[in-house]
Order: structure tokens, then sequence, then C-alpha cells
């Protein structure tokens, strides 16, 4: 897959969290941008002294890859204060244009494995990339009835980015998805949407001999902080997985 070079053009945007901002573009060239989930793109930009810089971000996007490549890029975007690239989408207007670049990156599900279950553990905007595989993980459930865990960090209910959208997947997938809501700082109020059962007090680590890891049946996917992708990683090996099983991508904020 061709690495390359393209406009952005916005579609639109919306909250998804008090700092957290989902972006929809069009490659503003008309081509479509093919890529695998788990990939990222960069976008290109100039500091106030005309200095370049760039910043990454995982795709979003949600497509059906059966039916040829999709023309939406998606991405989130976490809100730094004093950041450049937070001004930079901030006041990006409806149509406003950014550079970008991809697709980057190889945390993606790889067609050769032949694990029973995958255990997906994110925090932040590092669930993104999950998003995204939502299409694949429903064809291997299908196809050969693939378990899988999504552990997901965040501080409170109202950071808790897609919630509305993993919950609705694990609906649909009772027997085969688990999401897992970990909240470090405040739980959900009884009775709403997000006080389901699978919800934990703490940190996703705190959690993960919880499910048992194995490593004749898992291949791990760490992605967010650079603490919890460590710490993670080495309890997974604790448990035996292999390093080739522990997929990780580290995001560490930029302003």
């Amino acid at each position: 897959m061709a690495i390359q070079h393209f406009p952005l053009k916005l579609v639109s945007r919306r909250m998804l969290a008090p700092t957290v901002g989902h972006y929809t573009f069009v490659r503003d060239d008309g081509q479509p941008l093919d890529f695998i989930p788990g990939q990222f793109i960069q976008v290109h930009f100039t500091y106030a002294d005309g200095t370049a810089t760039k910043r990454s971000y995982s795709l979003a996007t949600i497509h059906d890859h059966a039916l040829g490549p999709g023309e939406a890029v998606e991405i989130a975007v976490s809100y730094v204060a004093g950041g450049a690239a937070t001004a930079l989408f901030e006041g990006l207007e409806g149509g406003g244009r950014v550079d970008a670049s991809g697709p980057f990156g190889r945390f993606c599900l790889m067609p050769a494995d032949a694990n029973k279950r995958y255990l997906l553990i994110g925090t932040g905007t590092g669930v993104t990339p999950y998003r995204a595989m939502l299409p694949q993980l429903d064809a291997l459930i299908r196809e050969r009835d693939i378990q899988v865990v999504l552990l997901f960090g965040a501080r409170t209910p109202v950071e808790l980015l897609y919630g509305d959208e993993f919950r609705e997947f694990a609906a649909r997938h009772p027997q085969n998805f688990r999401f897992v809501p970990c909240f470090s700082r405040e739980l959900p109020e009884p009775g709403s949407a997000q006080a389901h059962a699978d919800v934990r007090h703490g940190y996703v680590q705190q959690y993960l001999d919880e499910f048992a890891p194995s490593a004749g049946d898992d291949i791990a996917y760490l992605c967010g902080n650079p603490n919890m992708v460590d710490a993670c990683f080495e309890a997974l090996k604790v448990h035996g997985l292999p390093v080739p099983q522990i997929r990780r991508e580290k995001y560490v904020s930029s302003k």
C-alpha cells in the first residue's frame, strides 16, 4: 500500500468528550484513502515561526473493505492547552483544508492470525484504531467464532470515546465481544447507559489478570498511554505471551 501526500477537506466535527473532537474529512483531490484499520495518517502544518511540523492520528474510519476503499477520513483529536495542533484543529471551519500523508503503521489485525481471542487494550484516543477494526472483528466473529475483549481506560464516563458504538457492537455479539470500560476517577451514575455490568473502577492494567491471558489462545493489542502500554506489556509477558503476540502503539501528547 503506497504512502501518499494529499489534501483533506473538513466535512464535519463533533465533540466526543470535553477535550476530544471527532473530525470527518474527505480527500480534496477526489481520491479515496485506502488503508488497513489500525493505521494512521500524519497532518502537516507550520509553527508561527514557519518551522514545519506534523502530528500523527490513528484512523477512526469505520469502513467495510469488501466494498472497496471508502471516501471518509475520520480521526479523533485530543486538545492540548496551548498546543499548535489544537489551535489548527479548533480553528478549522467546514470546508477548511489540512495537508496530510499516509497511511502508516502495522498496528493491524493480521490475515494469518489463528488465535482464539483478541485482547484489545486502550486508553483515551488509543481506542480509535479499535473503532476502525469493528467491521473486521464482525467478519472474524462470523467466520471463525473469534472472541474479543476490549478493555478501555478512561478517567470519567464523559471521556469514554465511542462508548455507545462499542456497547452496541457488544449487544449484537453478546457471546463473542466483551466491552469493559475501566474508569479511574468517576464511575457512571446507576441506571445510566454507561453503567452496564462490565464496568470496572481503576486502571486497565489492574484487571488484565481477570481475563487470564493465554499464550495458546490470545493476541493482545496495546494502544494509548505509554505507562499503560509498558505495564500491560510486562504483565502479558508474565502470563507467557511471546512478544510477537503483543502488538503495541504508544500515544504521546504533543503540543
